[in-house]
């Protein structure tokens, strides 16, 4: 079987590498990534799972190909005609491959994803199987473009059941609900740091993304300076700040750092260098408890039955947190929310006093959550 992914931002975003690594353990088939920074994915070893390239081609003027997509546009109003150009590299391998795999899990989330509907348009086109792979979509964000864009999709995978739910209301019929790809990410252990106790350690990622959602400005870095501070004041554990996305325009190290400064000088605060997800996500498996912004940083740690207290922002949060534990109260903190500088204290309070029966939850939870993944095969096999 062959499969073309795509779009995918590049592997510093630990989590896109995440999703690119499960889906190669899960399916069996042979892969091109289209990557915006093949760099990166080689930096972190994806090459050993597909074949990587960049999705665009520089468009030569006065080619056959440019003067072939201005008819189009000039003549036929095609309106996409030079975009669908830039990305002929995806176009022409989606011809002739079995699927292609719409990747990155939140791509649906953000701004319009017009590139995405540009690629799609010309998949669908030439009869390409599309998939929509892991996907979480906010719900008030699904207006008639993108409606018309969801349809063009063979089938789609939510991720979790808001998404779910809000696709079938609009009447999408070919939607299925799995978990997320990455809860079959395998872990990797380096050696520990000093200053990271094992199974008494708190792990704390925070992003510059969740900043951009606060409601008051600098709230978001006070909670998790208080935050810390009652760790070291009232507990006995440590600290562990791991970076989980380190591309420049969107760096956790950056905010990381801050609170390292802050700390470092208790001794019992040790920042995590950069590494590939499985071993990230060996980190955040001898955590005790993690308080985490990045969606993929969660999911490793649900997945190693660590218990965890999100601090969110979007449908994607919420939704993968119902699906586990049957609500989201308690376990995600709207970033929108922090209105004073203690409401991450009070909710990690609550994660601690309920330590036990989350981990108990999750011990007897977990197993069969991950193995329902695995089960995609077969709608995939059905579609072929």
């Amino acid at each position: 079987m062959k499969v073309i992914l795509y779009p995918h931002g590049g592997s510093g975003n630990h989590g896109c590498e995440a999703i690119v690594r499960s889906t190669a353990k899960i399916i069996n088939a042979d892969y091109i990534l289209f990557s915006n920074h093949p760099d990166e994915d080689c930096k972190y070893g994806l090459e050993q799972h597909c074949q990587i390239k960049y999705p665009h081609q520089k468009i030569q003027r006065f080619s056959l190909q440019y003067l072939n997509a201005s008819i189009k546009y000039y003549l036929l109003n095609e309106k996409k005609a030079f975009d669908q150009l830039s990305f002929s590299p995806v176009i022409k391998s989606g011809k002739h491959c079995d699927f292609a795999f719409s990747i990155g899990g939140d791509n649906y989330c953000y701004e319009t994803p017009g590139h995405i509907y540009t690629i799609n348009e010309a998949l669908s086109k030439c009869g390409c199987k599309m998939i929509l792979w892991g996907c979480s979509i906010e719900p008030d964000a699904i207006d008639d473009e993108m409606l018309s864009d969801l349809s063009r999709y063979t089938h789609i995978f939510a991720r979790e059941s808001i998404t779910y739910e809000a696709l079938k209301n609009k009447g999408l019929t070919e939607v299925s609900l799995f978990p997320d790809p990455a809860f079959q990410l395998e872990r990797k252990d380096l050696p520990l740091p000093d200053g990271f106790v094992e199974g008494n350690t708190v792990g704390i990622n925070v992003s510059p993304m969740i900043m951009r959602y606060e409601k008051n400005e600098g709230r978001t870095l006070e909670n998790y300076v208080n935050l810390m501070q009652h760790i070291i004041d009232n507990t006995d554990m440590n600290i562990a700040l791991i970076p989980h996305v380190v591309w420049h325009h969107n760096d956790d190290r950056i905010p990381l750092q801050v609170l390292y400064e802050r700390f470092k000088d208790t001794g019992r605060v040790v920042m995590i260098e950069d590494c590939n997800a499985e071993e990230v996500k060996g980190y955040i498996a001898r955590c005790r408890f993690m308080v985490v912004a990045r969606t993929h940083a969660s999911i490793a740690a649900y997945s190693t039955c660590v218990p965890t207290l999100v601090v969110g922002y979007s449908v994607k949060a919420k939704g993968i947190a119902k699906d586990i534990f049957g609500t989201y109260d308690n376990y995600v903190v709207p970033v929108q929310s922090l209105f004073a500088g203690d409401e991450l204290t009070v909710a990690f309070g609550w994660l601690q006093a309920n330590e036990l029966s989350i981990k108990n939850h999750l011990e007897s939870f977990m197993p069969e959550y991950k193995k329902r993944v695995l089960e995609t095969n077969k709608i995939l096999e059905n579609l072929r």
